[in-house]
């Protein structure tokens, strides 16, 4: 009886070691670094739009304050890209760290289930005389007893068929773990080596900027001059454009705004002084609120939920104009008053609608062409197109071409200026274009 108390008593301690050992510690994930790798890319594709652009502005001499505005574009692509490298090093090396720590646990899970297999043969081993299957299943005091120790065997079996492939799976993902902090070394080293020319890459850009300061400051007068009348281009450019509002909004308001219907005998006269007040007030919010039809609400509300996210009036190009008012960053001696951005980039670059809405206007301003597209309250302006291909009332889509880049005669380059208006007031596109 003693026996039979003994030889169970050693298969349950045995059950509860495999049981233990086949527990697998938590240890940390690889991040994702897709994000990364994809903003990288992007970063890539401007500098190299804004090399372009710098390259045909070097042998343009009516374009220093354009080749100006590129080269700080420039310098601070690369800096984000800098930025970039650095986080990218920073999560390989975190990579690594999670990739060595998990290598410790597995080397420690490894030791343990070598152990306890070894534990295992060795009391086998030492009670193989006890354990002959037959014998211990026959000398069962009844069936139920009989039938626990057919099942523990069969669980003892199992369990030391699956720590093998424990063992086994342990020692590939060990393997597999050594291999990718190989890998990522070699990734570090190539990061690394391109941080470095990069950093050398941007000293030569600051160098040329400090130079092309100087070469600016010596002919200030001349610049200052040129940017002044263009200023007031600007200004004769704005009056248009801002007349072309008001009158877009008085005529969606008057198309929009149903009159009240008028009543028969006296409360037809009841009602005159309330009909003239709506009016008086119709006529104020006309000049400075569209009223929209609840199909241009839906596309309003569609609109500003995208904010942040609106695609660019141009698929590539270098900022030379910001928006507000402040001091030229060249000359600041002459206070700049900007609605808008100004984009310049390469001939036959295509204008992009920046959502869909309907186009309210095609101008003729000073030689310049201007495209009007609503979306419900909003309204996206866009200056200096040619080949237009788009008129008053069609319905466009977001991304869909309106037309090409105009040349700027002044300076021999290739500039979109573009401002977006919420009813009568501008507001800044950098708030609702997608960062780049």
């Amino acid at each position: 009886m003693q026996y039979h108390r003994n030889i169970s008593k050693w298969l349950f301690l045995w059950v509860m070691i495999l049981g233990l050992s086949a527990y697998t510690p938590a240890y940390g994930q690889k991040k994702s670094s897709a994000q990364l790798k994809k903003d990288k890319q992007k970063l890539e594709q401007e500098i190299a739009n804004t090399q372009s652009l710098l390259k045909k502005t070097e042998k343009n001499q009516q374009a220093s304050l354009q080749q100006a505005a590129v080269l700080r574009q420039q310098i601070n692509n690369r800096e984000k890209y800098i930025t970039t490298l650095n986080n990218e090093i920073l999560q390989i090396e975190v990579q690594q760290e999670d990739n060595q720590q998990a290598i410790n646990t597995l080397q420690k899970k490894l030791e343990y289930m070598k152990t306890d297999y070894a534990q295992m043969v060795y009391m086998a081993y030492r009670h193989r005389r006890l354990m002959d299957k037959i014998t211990f299943i026959l000398a069962a005091e009844d069936f139920q007893q009989m039938f626990h120790r057919i099942r523990y065997y069969s669980l003892i079996s199992k369990s030391m068929h699956d720590q093998v492939e424990q063992i086994n799976a342990t020692k590939q993902e060990l393997q597999q773990r050594n291999e990718e902090i190989i890998q990522l070394k070699g990734e570090k080293l190539n990061v690394l080596s391109g941080k470095e020319k990069e950093i050398k890459q941007l000293e030569k850009d600051r160098n040329q900027k400090t130079k092309n300061a100087e070469a600016l400051k010596k002919k200030s007068q001349q610049l200052s001059a040129e940017l002044k009348k263009k200023q007031q281009q600007r200004k004769q450019i704005d009056a248009a454009i801002q007349a072309a509002i008001k009158a877009e909004i008085a005529a969606a308001n008057a198309k929009n705004t149903k009159p009240a219907s008028s009543s028969s005998g006296s409360s037809s006269s009841g009602k005159s002084s309330s009909s003239a007040s709506t009016a008086s007030s119709a006529s104020s919010r006309s000049s400075a609120v569209i009223t929209l039809t609840p199909e241009e609400k839906t596309l309003n509300t569609s609109f500003v939920n995208n904010k942040g996210s609106l695609p660019w009036p141009v698929a590539k190009g270098a900022k030379v104009g910001d928006y507000g008012n402040y001091p030229h960053p060249d000359v600041p001696s002459v206070m700049v008053e900007n609605h808008g951005i100004d984009i310049m980039t390469e001939a036959g670059t295509p204008v992009r609608a920046i959502y869909q809405g309907e186009v309210t206007a095609v101008l003729d301003v000073m030689g310049s062409k201007v495209i009007m597209i609503r979306h419900g309250e909003y309204i996206s302006v866009y200056q200096n197109v040619t080949g237009v291909k788009v008129k008053k009332g069609d319905k466009v889509t977001t991304k869909q071409t309106i037309g090409t880049v105009g040349k700027n005669s002044a300076t021999d380059t290739y500039e979109l200026h573009f401002e977006l208006w919420k009813n009568a007031v501008t507001v800044n596109p950098n708030s609702w274009l997608a960062r780049r």
